[in-house]
């Protein structure tokens, strides 16, 4: 990935997101994801958190929520609003690609909007593929690519495989 957004960049970049979840909310984008009570999901660019509430509310105590960023400033974000609602079931990771979880323990990951930022996508999707559950989903969306950019991008190094397309592309392990 680039280097982390200035605290100010980031900021506007919340900004931004904020809005975007006032006319698109990101729990209508995550029920076609398939999420249940007790899954582990990998939030993988976790920004200022977006998704972590609607996660929280699908997961369910049971489950369990990972934040990876990059980013110190999005993970200073995200944990005062787990602590706001007393979400104890997220773990951040500040990393750009290595996660430090087991071997296929995920049961989702989300790939949403930081597909453009990273520059070893290879080694990205060898990572996220590690770590992803045989029969899990590799859920993308980036409004900065076209979909043949994304659909070839994610598939290309025969790691994964486009399995249904909607709001958002998910993939399955190949």
């Amino acid at each position: 990935m680039e280097k982390p957004l200035s605290g100010f960049d980031f900021w506007v970049m919340s900004l931004g997101f904020r809005l975007r979840d006032i006319v698109r909310p990101r729990g209508n984008i995550l029920k076609e994801v398939g999420i249940q009570p007790g899954f582990r999901v990998l939030d993988f660019g976790c920004g200022p958190g977006g998704y972590i509430l609607p996660l929280e509310k699908l997961v369910g105590p049971s489950g369990k929520i990972f934040a990876l960023d990059m980013n110190p400033t999005a993970l200073r974000a995200v944990q005062p609003l787990a602590a706001k609602h007393k979400i104890t079931n997220i773990e951040t990771i500040r990393s750009d690609m290595s996660t430090g979880l087991p071997e296929a323990s995920v049961d989702v990951v989300l790939l949403y909007d930081v597909l453009h930022y990273l520059k070893n996508l290879d080694a990205v999707l060898a990572e996220l593929h590690r770590v992803l559950k045989p029969e899990g989903n590799l859920s993308v969306s980036d409004h900065h690519m076209k979909e043949a950019d994304i659909t070839a991008g994610i598939s290309a190094g025969g790691l994964f495989r486009l399995s249904r397309k909607g709001r958002v592309y998910h993939f399955s392990r190949a």
